[in-house]
């Protein structure tokens, strides 16, 4: 895969965001570059200045675990940055081979899956792949991302966070934090990107959010990258209001690239009894209807 201009990008935004004050490196002066030179990078990793500008260039191929990882550690990359350094050359090696993939469309979750779903009831609980596509829930999450599956101009498409961040005004109303939770979407396709960049339905998507919103466009320009499975966010759901719910991402070992989040609320706060009332709204919304079956006609004889 030619990957070099990811790399480039990624390797040079990290160097101009370090002063040389930040690694113990003098000033000095008439610096024609922001951040460090890659003298001084190449420096710091132990390599030469002519190797580290091949690798910053983009021949990343056949780059050493050791070469990356003094790379890292001189342009101070937190683990997800490492990773998604790692995922780069791994990407770039001829002989890395795609990660598996689900079709979105057609992929169905097994029945012990959604079984095990279901027995989700007190927080929202939903499968997503890296492309940010919703593809199984149980009730309350279903309920909790209605405005997600309910959104427009998306015929013949699985529900996405991604879109719905970027693309739909709610989104705003929906993510009191609009910009943290902009941020934390552009990070993961980002992240996704770089280990399966093959896959044309990731890259429709990112070119449909970079043609049709800037906000996206300038984000994923930043090249940031990050981890996200636990932590905590706050919500304003339309029916029921403000939520502020802790989360757990797992990595599914029995479907590789997709993640199960849950979501809770801390027992006894105001947002578990918010999680209480759209349990109840979704029983009454999402209820399937009840089938009366037709009256039988029977004939009696009398005596």
């Amino acid at each position: 895969m030619d990957n070099r201009a990811e790399v480039r990008e990624f390797l040079t935004t990290r160097r101009a965001r370090i002063t040389p004050d930040h690694v113990g490196l003098p000033a000095g002066s008439n610096r024609r570059v922001a951040g460090l030179r890659r003298s001084e990078v190449a420096t710091l990793a132990g390599v030469s200045v002519e190797y580290y500008t091949r690798i910053e260039r983009g021949s990343i191929s056949g780059a050493s675990p050791e070469i990356l990882d003094s790379i890292a550690k001189a342009l101070l990359l937190d683990a997800a940055e490492r990773a998604h350094l790692f995922d780069l050359a791994h990407a770039a090696s001829p002989v890395a081979r795609p990660p598996r993939r689900h079709n979105p469309k057609t992929w169905v979750p097994h029945e012990s899956l959604q079984w095990a779903l279901d027995a989700i009831t007190a927080g929202p609980a939903f499968v997503r792949n890296g492309r940010m596509d919703i593809l199984a829930t149980n009730a309350l999450a279903r309920a909790f991302y209605n405005d997600v599956y309910n959104m427009p101009g998306q015929p013949g498409q699985p529900p996405n966070i991604a879109r719905f961040t970027f693309l739909d005004d709610r989104a705003q109303d929906f993510y009191p934090d609009w910009d943290l939770f902009a941020e934390v979407t552009v990070a993961i396709l980002r992240t996704e990107a770089s280990r399966d960049q093959h896959n044309k339905d990731l890259h429709d998507l990112i070119g449909e959010l970079s043609t049709r919103s800037d906000h996206f466009r300038r984000r994923w320009s930043a090249h940031n990258v990050r981890h996200h499975g636990t932590g905590s966010k706050t919500f304003r759901h339309t029916v029921v209001g403000e939520l502020t719910l802790a989360f757990e991402g797992l990595e599914m070992a029995a479907e590789p690239g997709l993640t199960l989040t849950i979501y809770t609320a801390e027992p006894g706060s105001p947002s578990e009894e918010a999680l209480r009332l759209l349990a109840s709204w979704s029983a009454t919304e999402f209820a399937s209807p009840v089938v009366t079956p037709p009256l039988k006609h029977e004939t009696f004889e009398g005596n």
